[in-house]
């Protein structure tokens, strides 16, 4: 049996309740309404022997304050024995490499800067020094010595300098030409990023192109 309204569903299944929470709605309403159906609605299914209740709440992701709001409520009725609770998982890796750090300074030869994530450099880093990271490499200053994005074998990521001289750029496994193809270059800001394997380098103002993620401004 199905008991349906705006924002709670309760489904009876063989061995228990199921209760279907709208994932849309203000979780304000959503609790309000969720105490409506215990009290005053459905006194058949809720009452009685204990009942295994399985919680789903679709997309929508709750606080663990909220999620005890919710089993409170529910816990009232005596007979309810919550089995389950359900709600999309938070992927923390993937929120932290989306993350921008930013750091400060001069990388010196016989230097190594270790970073896991998006690092963003204001300074230079002098031949023999070297950034390596888990994901992109920005640096407000010259690159002369040694970067390594996306270390952990992410070819998506990117480096860029103000200044791109470099005596070696790798992108996860892939490593860059020899030093002296980056001699005589424009003094413009560049990235370097892969395409189909090999390493490419091309303007800043390009890179909404290769990384489509990022926001764009377009004028008015």
């Amino acid at each position: 049996m199905t008991v349906k309204s705006n924002h709670v569903t309760i489904k009876g299944i063989k061995d228990g309740l199921v209760f279907l929470l709208d994932d849309t709605c203000e979780f304000s309403a959503l609790l309000e309404e969720l105490r409506y159906k215990l009290e005053y609605s459905h006194q058949n299914i809720l009452t009685g022997p204990i009942v295994h209740v399985d919680v789903k709440l679709g997309e929508r992701i709750v606080t663990e304050d909220q999620k005890e709001m919710i089993l409170d409520i529910l816990k009232q009725k005596g007979n309810l024995l919550i089995r389950s609770f359900e709600m999309p998982e938070l992927h923390e890796e993937s929120e932290t490499k989306e993350i921008l750090t930013t750091m400060s300074g001069i990388v010196r030869s016989g230097q190594v800067l270790h970073h896991d994530g998006n690092l963003m450099f204001l300074g230079d880093v002098n031949p023999g020094g070297t950034i390596a990271c888990t994901g992109d490499i920005f640096i407000l200053g010259s690159l002369r010595g040694m970067a390594h994005a996306g270390i952990e074998g992410n070819e998506g990521a990117v480096i860029a300098a103000s200044y791109l001289a470099p005596t070696q750029l790798r992108i996860a496994e892939v490593i860059s030409r020899p030093p002296d193809e980056w001699e005589n270059r424009e003094t413009s800001m560049e990235f370097a990023f892969l395409c189909d394997g090999k390493m490419q380098i091309d303007k800043m103002t390009n890179m909404f192109r290769i990384r489509p993620d990022f926001n764009v401004f377009k004028g008015v």
